[in-house]
């Protein structure tokens, strides 16, 4: 007997559907789908699998009176309308286990290179300038590594820079006396007091939106290295980029932006200092993505099926 229907309208790693048929569910798999074919045919599926092609929102919820669930294949599920959801009984999917080696190895790679003058370096030797006093880098060991969000995600940064001999703290506004072997557990005031590198690790939420503003970064004592594989928009770029001409951010290494995707970001009133700054290495939102992410992602969301029928 079929547990309901699955509509795939994204890139899933075939793991997932073989997996869901395994547990009983009829799957189709669309991932060309547009969002007006998917709001024409998601009233026969009782699930709905995406990456970020769309966002699932109440009006496609609406046109789906079967929906059970969401299936979301990454981390976060800002590109779902939560509280809509919620009031419905439909059940969110995602898979943070999935890609969160990714993302802590990812991070550590940034920071290594933002440390390391990697960019400017590579690029100096290629024009033919042999600079290495200017290039001359920091260490990691001895240094205090503040961490914002210690879910899967910040906990992964954590335990890839546990054999850099470095001093790791974490601040989470929503969970306590997590305190393990790679972070220690402080307030935002000591982050913002020790902190020689800042990752962010936390959801896009309407409280963390623009999060990290001018107001935010005057308040940290040490010059620091800024990372952020989080979401784009829990920061303002023209107040990183002012802090990065202050000294105040010693280099910033970005895999999200408030705005992604060309045209739309190459708009940005800020991008162009962004492009131009040296100080600043940037990802086009690949921290999560690797060829291993991928498949794991699909793994994960398919193990949670089970649990919602």
């Amino acid at each position: 007997m079929s547990k309901g229907k699955i509509l795939i309208v994204d890139e899933l790693h075939p793991v997932f559907k073989e997996r869901a048929i395994a547990l009983g569910y009829e799957v189709d798999d669309e991932p060309l789908f547009t969002r007006a074919q998917t709001l024409a045919a998601i009233s026969a599926y009782q699930g709905i699998a995406v990456r970020t092609k769309f966002r699932i929102d109440q009006e496609l919820m609406e046109a789906a009176p079967s929906l059970k669930f969401i299936a979301r294949a990454g981390a976060g599920l800002d590109n779902i309308d939560e509280a809509y959801a919620l009031s419905r009984n439909i059940a969110l999917l995602n898979a943070p286990e999935g890609n969160m080696d990714a993302v802590g190895e990812h991070a550590t790679g940034l920071l290594l290179a933002l440390m390391n003058n990697f960019r400017n370096a590579d690029q100096e030797v290629r024009n033919g300038i042999w600079d290495r006093e200017g290039n001359r880098g920091y260490e990691l060991k001895g240094k205090t590594v503040g961490i914002i969000g210690y879910g899967f995600m910040g906990r992964s940064f954590a335990k890839k820079l546990s054999g850099f001999e470095v001093n790791v703290i974490a601040y989470d506004k929503y969970k306590t006396g997590f305190t393990d072997a790679y972070a220690k557990e402080v307030s935002m005031e000591e982050i913002v007091r020790q902190s020689d590198v800042l990752s962010l690790h936390i959801p896009l939420t309407g409280e963390t939106r623009q999060m990290v503003n001018e107001e935010y970064l005057f308040h940290f004592r040490k010059p620091f290295f800024f990372i952020n594989t989080a979401r784009g928009e829990i920061v303002n770029t023209e107040a990183v980029l002012t802090a990065i001409k202050s000294g105040k951010i010693l280099a910033a290494g970005l895999d999200v932006l408030e705005v992604e995707k060309f045209p739309a970001l190459a708009d940005q009133r800020w991008f162009s200092e962004l492009k131009e700054a040296g100080k600043v290495i940037l990802t086009p939102h690949v921290g999560g993505w690797t060829f291993e992410s991928y498949r794991k992602i699909s793994e994960v969301l398919a193990e949670k099926l089970s649990s919602v029928i």
